[in-house]
């Protein structure tokens, strides 16, 4: 015969200390690794800014010197040290990346407002945007503005602006008619609350965890598109160190054996670009509550 155990009320308040416990630890994981991470990029920006005027110095006596305990990162055709390069490089990525991502992210925010408030008319030319753009062929579209712009850094991040804006605009629209199906939103607008004050005091403070996420997750494809167009020649004055820049020269000496110029700065960035995802990655974990459910 057997016998049925009936939870206590301890035994359960027990439990639900277990997993608020676990939740906190999990909470603390990843704000402690978000705050390594973001703490590594800075050193980043830092030392890239710090470096500038080592990164272009020129030694004729230690030309073409790979990776050693004195130059990790070996030197170039000029004797430049190629681990101030990579890192001034670096810089310039983050810089672009971060400029790029966040005016795409407006872009996608003002887009995503004027399609949930300015009614049928609006959201209809706001979806034609978004599949038009989307349309396109990216890496094609972003060559062709840049080129059109003549170049340079402003060009650069002007096309990257205007491009990468669709998917987030997407997301932020769906979120934004949530809000706005909600019931206190509607009587809100029986008692004749204005646009403004509409987007000001409902939209974005239910707007503004997705478009913080959106930016971040955004940035490492900002990140890579700079690099690709500088390697293809069309992003800041080719004396400067960017990592396109500087793994478009090493493609001539890869059949010279020179693996260090094109690989380690490579790497640098592909390092950097994962960093990123993940800080945006753990940051969705962090303000979405669903994924916090045990």
């Amino acid at each position: 015969m057997s016998t049925t155990t009936t939870p206590t009320p301890r035994s359960g308040l027990a439990a639900v200390r277990g997993s608020r416990r676990v939740l906190a630890d999990r909470r603390s994981r990843i704000l402690v690794f978000i705050a390594m991470a973001a703490l590594t990029l800075l050193a980043v920006l830092v030392s890239g800014q710090l470096l500038q005027g080592a990164a272009g110095a020129m030694d004729l006596s230690n030309v073409n010197q790979p990776p050693s305990s004195s130059d990790w990162f070996g030197t170039d055709r000029y004797g430049r040290d190629m681990v101030a390069r990579t890192l001034v490089g670096l810089r310039f990525s983050l810089v672009v990346g971060t400029v790029a991502a966040a005016s795409s992210s407006v872009i996608a925010l003002v887009l995503a407002a004027i399609a949930v408030t300015g009614g049928r008319m609006a959201e209809t030319v706001v979806n034609w945007l978004v599949d038009f753009f989307l349309a396109l062929p990216h890496l094609v579209l972003l060559i062709l503005l840049t080129f059109a712009m003549g170049g340079g850094t402003n060009a650069v991040i002007i096309a990257i602006a205007v491009t990468h804006w669709p998917t987030l605009t997407r997301v932020l629209q769906a979120k934004a008619r949530t809000v706005m199906a909600s019931e206190y939103v509607a009587s809100s607008r029986a008692l004749g609350t204005g646009w403004w004050q509409l987007v000001r005091h409902h939209l974005l403070p239910h707007l503004l965890p997705h478009f913080l996420v959106g930016t971040v997750l955004m940035f490492p494809h900002a990140i890579l598109h700079e690099a690709a167009l500088s390697f293809l020649g069309l992003g800041i004055d080719p004396s400067q160190p960017a990592i396109g820049i500087l793994l478009s020269e090493a493609m001539g000496t890869l059949s010279n054996g020179q693996w260090w110029l094109a690989l380690l700065p490579g790497l640098c960035l592909l390092v950097v670009v994962k960093l990123v995802d993940s800080i945006g990655e753990n940051l969705r974990a962090l303000l979405d509550p669903r994924s916090f459910h045990l």
